[in-house]
């Protein structure tokens, strides 16, 4: 029976990989993955065998036709991406829709993704948030950052090292210095952190020791 299962892996650490994951990415005709080098390295220590293919956010749109035709073919589709759920600020969304546009069905696997645990120990109030995950490069990031400065529930973020101290940067000029945010990076990893306090004091501490890894912000909403 055709159908789209959107399986999510670990975002660092390979134990995080679930007994369902490994089965599923074994039983279908074909995964769909982000890199398949990167990709690769996981399939092979778990010993799976399946037919891979390029998709990413540069092909998406040329690529999703095609897929569905193969859904409706009465093929089964795993979808995966470098690290974490695919469609969480990764390519899926576009196939998700249209294969729901096709009545073709879709199944999301629980499993890693980076933000939960980074809200959850970030002591930060997580009954309401909002993910923004990253932000606008240039054009309309000043308009965003206005925007959640007013935001009252916790917010969000993903960001690359190199980009860290220019987005905390932001922060104290638009939320002010004194906001309380909580920066992790490389999450279930060897290095994993969590830096605590406010934008000023984060900000001083990645300033002295630049950041390495993958990182997810998470800052308190306003008062």
């Amino acid at each position: 029976m055709s159908k789209l299962y959107i399986v999510p892996t670990p975002i660092g650490n390979l134990k995080d990989m679930t007994f369902r994951a490994i089965e599923v990415l074994k039983d279908v005709d074909l995964i769909l993955a982000e890199d398949t080098r990167t990709s690769g390295k996981l399939l092979k220590h778990f010993e799976i065998n399946t037919q891979t293919q390029s998709h990413h956010m540069h092909n998406e749109h040329r690529t999703v036709e095609n897929l569905v035709q193969k859904l409706k073919g009465g093929i089964s589709i795993a979808l995966i991406s470098d690290a974490g759920t695919p469609a969480i600020s990764d390519p899926g969304f576009l196939l998700t829709r249209a294969c729901i546009e096709h009545d073709i069905e879709v199944d999301c696997l629980p499993g890693a993704t980076a933000f939960v645990p980074a809200l959850v120990n970030s002591g930060l109030p997580n009954d309401k948030f909002v993910f923004e995950g990253f932000l606008p490069v240039k054009k309309g990031r000043q308009t965003r950052l206005k925007l959640l400065a007013e935001e009252s529930r916790t917010i969000i973020f993903y960001e690359s090292p190199h980009k860290l101290l220019k987005t905390l940067s932001h922060f104290c000029e638009y939320f002010g210095e004194e906001r309380i945010v909580s920066v992790s990076r490389e999450l279930t990893k060897l290095y994993e952190e969590t830096i605590r306090g406010s934008v000023k004091e984060v900000l001083a501490h990645y300033t002295s020791k630049p950041p390495k890894g993958e990182i997810v912000i998470v800052v308190a909403g306003k008062k």
